[in-house]
């Protein structure tokens, strides 16, 4: 992911996909036994496909997602936090990516003249 993408990312955007990754990870685990099949259960295949489409639309393609999907379908291991890692791991840098840079007006040369031309 380059610099140029993270900074297209509003700040609404990026709490937007840390809530949906924490609300997800804690249906997961919450729910346990509507999930508890792994990859045989179309409930947790559902949720698994509706977020990795989410992440997908407010943060773009991410190759951590990927492994992050696969993890989701393997038993036992989908009741970690998986997408909330993913997604805290590939915003981790957007508020270094945005420096709040002040910006100072420069004063303005009298008489419309450069400061040190001698013309």
């Amino acid at each position: 992911m380059n610099t140029q993408t993270q900074q297209r990312w509003s700040h609404g955007r990026i709490l937007t996909a840390r809530i949906v990754a924490v609300v997800a990870d804690a249906l997961q685990v919450g729910v346990i036994p509507l999930f508890a099949e792994g990859i045989a259960s179309p409930l947790d295949a559902a949720l698994d496909v509706l977020i990795c489409g989410t992440m997908m639309l407010l943060l773009g393609w991410n190759w951590l997602f990927l492994p992050t999907f696969v993890a989701e379908g393997i038993p036992a291991l989908d009741l970690c936090p998986t997408w909330t890692a993913a997604v805290f791991f590939v915003t981790r840098k957007s508020r270094r990516a945005l420096p709040a840079v002040p910006v100072v007006p420069q004063p303005q040369p009298k008489g419309g003249q450069l400061q040190g031309s001698d013309d």
